[in-house]
């Protein structure tokens, strides 16, 4: 039946995700053990970067909807590393688990050039921002997997908005009431890190006036935003398992916060960050992940805790201006820059960087206060007078060729 019929997602299609999740390829436990805290490899402060990467025809560098045939063509060697997205123009690239942030984005780079590689073989090409520039109008394709069926199904035209893509940043916790309070702190930091990571100004071939886009149409999909602020785990678990247990939700991988728990990896995951064009600049944005969750369990508490109502404003704040945003202190009750913020925010998070490893990464994050992604588009575009150039050196900074110099070698 169709989806647009108003039914329920089809009996079978649940039935295949059942099976994909039991199987392991949706990459997790099934309903009633998803809670199980995994400890991961027993190491605080780890991490795992995942980036949603753009398959695009080399021709007119638009969207080409091939993911599904691309994926079972790579080696294995490279698709252990993959895996499909909503949108069939659209893979996400993860990396294994690194003690630092270098280390993670060592590998990224790896597995960019291999990528490039493979799809090159295969007539395509590569590149990451939060959106397309220019492309968004009419339907798109969705990946055949059975969980983006069901997805579909459930979303209806939602599945078929502009395709977005993100930056997901994970970080290890082996106790899963200190990864409440990890989560909670960067829950706090949302719209800073937003700020620093926006990377879409562009849709449909015109400045939407948002420093990320992304951040707006994936807004539109239920059970996104910032999370609520928990005090424990079983308080995280009862929420989301009355959703899961009654069926409205398939699998706690269905909530899509800005932050969320993944117990089976023992991880905090942020997700609320636009897909990074450069490799320097995903690892910058690690590296404050990794040292807020350090600040959080072997430093001091935060100075205020921002209500629903002035983190959601300072979320579209964010969204809006990226790094030229002012956003409201929940401290001074006043407006303060971005800029000023970050500065204070590296200020915190130093002595933490240095005990973890990332202190030169960190210092990256300044920069990118000044220059970010979006930044850059707008000003590529103003140079070209066009967005196809634009696209032309997104697919440039996909590679090593245009990405800062990290190491060959990489930690595990």
């Amino acid at each position: 039946m169709s989806a647009s019929t108003g039914s329920s997602p089809p009996a079978a299609q649940r039935d295949a995700v059942r099976r994909e999740r039991r199987s392991g390829a949706l990459g997790g436990p099934g309903t009633g053990s998803w809670a199980h805290w995994e400890p991961g490899r027993g190491r605080r402060f780890t991490l795992g970067l995942e980036e949603e990467v753009m398959l695009l025809d080399p021709l007119d560098l638009g969207l080409s909807y091939r993911g599904d045939a691309v994926l079972e063509r790579l080696p294995p060697s490279l698709r252990q590393h993959m895996s499909p997205e909503t949108h069939a123009a659209v893979v996400e690239v993860a990396t294994g688990v690194h003690r630092s942030a270098v280390g993670a984005g060592a590998e990224l780079t790896a597995l960019r050039a291999q990528l490039a590689e493979e799809l090159l073989a295969l007539g395509l090409v590569a590149a990451c921002a939060g959106m397309h520039p220019l492309e968004g109008e009419g339907p798109s394709g969705v990946s055949t997997s059975a969980r983006y069926r069901l997805l579909e199904s459930s979303l209806r035209l939602l599945a078929h908005r502009e395709p977005t893509m993100a930056l997901h940043v994970h970080v290890g916790v082996t106790d899963p009431e200190d990864a409440v309070r990890v989560m909670n702190r960067l829950r706090e930091n949302v719209p800073i890190l937003l700020a620093l990571s926006a990377n879409s100004p562009f849709i449909h071939g015109r400045d939407g006036g948002f420093a990320s886009t992304r951040t707006v149409i994936f807004g539109g999909f239920p059970r996104t935003g910032a999370p609520r602020r928990f005090d424990s785990y079983a308080e995280y678990v009862a929420s989301i398992d009355a959703l899961i247990a009654s069926g409205a939700v398939p699998e706690p991988t269905f909530f899509w916060w800005d932050v969320r728990l993944q117990p089976r990896l023992g991880t905090v995951e942020v997700r609320v960050m636009d897909a990074q064009s450069r490799v320097v600049d995903a690892v910058a944005l690690a590296a404050l992940v990794q040292s807020l969750a350090a600040l959080e369990l072997d430093g001091d508490p935060p100075r205020c805790r921002a209500t629903p109502e002035l983190l959601d404003e300072n979320c579209f704040l964010a969204a809006r201006d990226g790094v030229d945003a002012r956003l409201v202190d929940p401290v001074a009750e006043t407006l303060v820059p971005v800029r000023t913020l970050v500065r204070s925010l590296v200020a915190q998070c130093g002595p933490h960087a240095v005990a973890v490893g990332c202190a030169d990464e960190l210092d990256d994050v300044l920069a990118l206060a000044t220059v970010n992604g979006a930044v850059v588009q707008r000003r590529r575009a103003i140079a070209h007078r066009h967005l196809s150039p634009l696209v032309a050196e997104l697919v440039d900074d996909f590679t090593v060729r245009r990405s800062a110099a990290l190491p060959v070698a990489y930690d595990s």
